[in-house]
């Protein structure tokens, strides 16, 4: 059977409200076709949440996207990023470069920023916290050497002009915007809220469909920070949300309440699958956790979501690490 190569999507822009455009820009990932920017009227021009992956031909997506709904790349007066990765702050430098607006971002980013700077320091971490996992030699050396040839999807490092803190605030035609920090995702990711609209910017912290990616080992919990995120978006009561990724939605605390469940189902599995076969490496609990062993693929996504559950149940005092190589989890027995 001939195997069918995926059609790449082209960008798109489309008006969501009166001085709201949805951009969408294509992406060159398996299950993951495209990611959003949202353009939001400003006197003579726009700001720009988010703004797309970098790699040959980006640009000139952006620039059809926002043509499409008849704005200039030119038009940009302040770009903000709701989080430092690649596919929301990989083109940063270049609508820079183009327009001369600024960029504002949380100033938590260096789990992008070390990317950048050390990429061969970066890539051995990941590397040793693989093999730590009990990830086989092997097609771990062949995985490693395929992310370095796919490149970091950034243009360069370019500075934030001003950090996203909470309580930072964004004047457009539409009213002010207010910074909520939402890390777990990422430890630099941040929500827009503008509460005369209950409009929320979600970057990737909620999404149309439930999908959880959280980053290693730069915060000590990102499980219990994401959970606590959730429950600061609910008391927003926001009516509608524009995703990072998929079409806008209403049911604002439905999705909340997804994550929520989606959450706890994986940390109880996780939990099960230590108390059934541990001492058990994070490597052998993936399977059983997505029904699947892990690939090249899977492995920069599923592999770090699974310690994250396990460093969220050691917080919880259900499970422990053991000594040794690969490193291997067992129940912690409960207090008598």
């Amino acid at each position: 059977m001939t195997q069918t190569t995926r059609r790449r999507e082209l960008g798109r822009g489309e008006r969501i409200l009166p001085g709201i455009w949805r951009l969408r820009l294509p992406l060159p990932w398996p299950g993951v076709p495209h990611c959003n920017a949202w353009a939001v009227a400003a006197d003579d021009g726009v700001v720009l949440f988010d703004c797309g992956l970098h790699e040959p031909g980006s640009l000139e997506q952006l620039e059809r996207a926002l043509g499409q709904v008849r704005l200039k790349l030119e038009q940009v007066r302040l770009l903000v990023c709701t989080h430092a990765h690649s596919d929301h702050y990989g083109q940063a430098a270049a609508i820079v470069d183009a327009s001369g607006c600024e960029l504002w971002m949380h100033p938590n980013n260096a789990h992008m920023r070390s990317a950048l700077e050390d990429p061969d320091q970066v890539r051995a971490r990941r590397f040793e916290v693989a093999r730590m996992s009990g990830v086989p030699l092997e097609p771990l050396r062949d995985w490693s050497r395929a992310a370095r040839d796919r490149g970091n999807g950034i243009a360069r490092l370019v500075a934030p002009d001003r950090d996203l803190v909470d309580g930072v605030t964004i004047e457009t035609d539409l009213g002010t915007w207010t910074v909520v920090e939402t890390p777990g995702h990422a430890p630099s990711h941040v929500c827009l809220h503008q509460p005369d609209r209950r409009l929320l910017v979600s970057g990737d912290h909620l999404l149309g469909r439930v999908s959880l990616y959280f980053d290693y080992g730069w915060t000590p919990d990102p499980i219990g920070e994401f959970l606590a995120s959730l429950d600061r978006v609910q008391a927003l009561d926001a009516r509608l949300c524009l995703a990072g990724h998929g079409r806008t939605f209403t049911d604002v605390r439905a999705h909340i309440d997804a994550n929520r469940q989606l959450v706890a189902e994986r940390l109880q599995t996780v939990r099960e699958a230590v108390a059934e076969h541990g001492p058990v490496t994070a490597y052998e609990i993936v399977p059983m956790l997505h029904g699947q062993e892990l690939t090249e693929m899977t492995a920069g996504w599923w592999l770090p979501e699974t310690l994250c559950y396990l460093r969220h149940l050691e917080k919880l005092g259900a499970v422990r690490r053991e000594e040794g190589e690969p490193q291997r989890w067992a129940s912690r027995p409960p207090p008598p």
